[in-house]
């Protein structure tokens, strides 16, 4: 059983470092620089988890995760938002994330949050035949 965690990130390089610690820990990841078109691309890769950023250009984190969670098909994906934003804590509260990590972030510090969400999920687990 490996998990499927959605990857929202516009900076290449944290894209990257992320798409690789959560591979090496057995995830099954599709990564995207963009939160456009998230309900399709969420309808398409069936995610148990959801990691995204906040500040995506021209789209807000915030404003996705809303829609997404007041979606009934996808309100129960657990979305883990990042940020680098030290004021996110005063403005994530009413987008219905259910955790967040700051930037710079330890990479331990990630996977505990990913792990518990995850465990309290109720979406079941995607079983992969590889």
């Amino acid at each position: 059983m490996r998990a499927r965690i959605l990857l929202v990130e516009d900076e290449e390089m944290t894209r990257e470092t992320i798409e690789l610690l959560l591979t090496s820990n057995q995830y099954l990841v599709q990564s995207c620089p963009t939160g456009k078109n998230i309900l399709e691309t969420v309808a398409d890769f069936s995610p148990n988890l959801i990691v995204l950023d906040i500040l995506l250009g021209e789209l807000d984190g915030r404003e996705l995760c809303k829609e997404l969670k007041a979606n009934p098909v996808y309100r129960n994906i657990p979305i883990i938002v990042i940020s680098g934003a030290p004021d996110i804590y005063n403005s994530i509260a009413s987008s219905g994330a259910n955790d967040i990590v700051l930037k710079p972030f330890e990479e331990r510090t990630l996977m505990n949050r990913i792990e518990r969400q995850l465990a309290n999920s109720r979406q079941p687990y995607i079983f992969d035949r590889n």
